[in-house]
């Protein structure tokens, strides 16, 4: 029985540790289907899910979803923790309870305490977050390996803990840059429509290629902190009608019609922000388990498909003709069966290809006031009405 218990508590322990270490340390995508991370998010996540899909769409829906992210985060720390706990009291208990109560008499010659397993979880407990009260004491030698083990892997453990939040803030502080960039440049929430219509003035258009290739750079830096973090992937931003889902899926709609209808330079550039969008879209559904499927209603109906070509051709920009249509449904089939699974599995909103209604966008609104969408300057908003201010 104390072989078994030891065996137990050894397999608990490498288990954790590896789990960590894959969690926190290794900076890759981990596809192994075991892991303890991952169960952790499974188990948690459809709760939380299942409550808040009952909840009527709004503000109050979203502050729920945004608590996720963070509180999962210490959850999971706090589940590591007392599993470690719990392990290494499983070897004070497999070593025989080999522990001596401060006060208690011990006869020469007598063998420790035989203090129970209460007593050894309580051992094993203040010694992982190195209290050092000194009320309980190892006295043979397996019980010393195992409380100065415990030690430095606690010390450790708090050390990593500590070290982890600030680069997972740094990257969550990264991606919400662009994000809160693209309020200005495509409405709030973001669609391609009111991308182009900011874009294809006169003054705008030969930056459109610098600002695809800062996205191109953005996609890159998404797909390497989200795989490497996917906890990421369930951290909302400051806006409600904003997400790293949305901002993604806009710009692959962008780079799809550049691709499909644009030439020159701009197209090229296209190219590349797309593929690695795509890329980015489809790793971070494999790895959260997103199985690809075809989105229930048609984000695109031909009807919006020839306003957004109305856009183009003024501009210069384009080529629109019939038989580059096929090239743009190509390329959709390529990225919105990620999206939709992704949009179901997160309970993030996918923005449609051109707004349903007049927006405001978020920088026009306060707490206090907000300004008219019809008095925005026309460079922002892609009007023709007169700049008020």
């Amino acid at each position: 029985m104390p072989a078994f218990l030891a065996f137990v508590g050894i397999f608990l322990v490498v288990t954790i540790l590896w789990d960590i270490f894959e969690t926190i340390i290794l900076p890759r995508r981990v596809t192994r289907r075991f892991r303890l991370a991952r169960l952790f998010y499974k188990w948690t996540w459809t709760p939380w899910r299942a409550v808040a899909s009952r909840m009527r769409m709004g503000a109050n829906r979203e502050a729920i979803l945004s608590f996720f992210g963070p509180l999962s985060l210490l959850l999971l720390f706090a589940v590591w923790a007392v599993g470690l706990i719990l392990s290494f009291a499983i070897l004070h208990f497999a070593a025989g309870s080999s522990l001596n109560l401060v006060g208690s008499t011990v006869a020469p010659g007598a063998s420790a305490m035989q203090s129970g397993f209460w007593t050894d979880l309580y051992m094993s407990g203040t010694t992982f977050f190195t209290l050092g009260l000194g009320d309980v004491a190892p006295m043979s030698t397996m019980a010393r390996v195992v409380t100065v083990a415990e030690a430095g892997i606690g010390f450790g453990f708090l050390g990593l803990a500590i070290s982890y939040l600030p680069v997972l803030y740094g990257a969550f502080s990264r991606r919400e840059v662009n994000i809160s960039l693209l309020d200005a440049r495509a409405g709030s929430p973001p669609t391609a429509a009111e991308f182009l219509k900011r874009h294809t003035q006169p003054q705008s258009v030969e930056a459109l290629a610098e600002y695809l290739r800062d996205w191109e750079t953005w996609a890159a830096e998404l797909m390497e902190s989200h795989l490497s973090y996917p906890v990421l992937c369930y951290f909302r931003s400051q806006h409600n009608n904003q997400s790293w889902l949305a901002a993604l899926t806009t710009i692959l709609d962008v780079s799809s019609l550049l691709i499909a209808y644009g030439t020159g330079a701009l197209r090229w550039q296209a190219k590349l922000t797309f593929a690695i969008s795509r890329h980015a879209i489809v790793d971070l559904a494999q790895v959260l388990k997103c199985p690809p499927r075809a989105p229930d209603v048609e984000r695109l109906p031909a009807s919006e498909l020839e306003k957004l070509k109305g856009l183009l051709v003024p501009a210069g920009i384009a080529q629109c003709r019939a038989e580059n249509d096929q090239t743009l449904r190509d390329l959709r089939q390529m990225y919105e069966p990620y999206i939709t699974t992704l949009s179901e599995r997160l309970l993030m909103h996918v923005p449609a290809w051109t707004a349903e209604k007049k927006l405001t966008d978020n920088w026009q609104t306060s707490a206090w006031a907000r300004i008219s969408a019809d008095m925005a300057p026309s460079d922002l908003s892609g009007r023709d009405e007169k700049e008020h201010f």
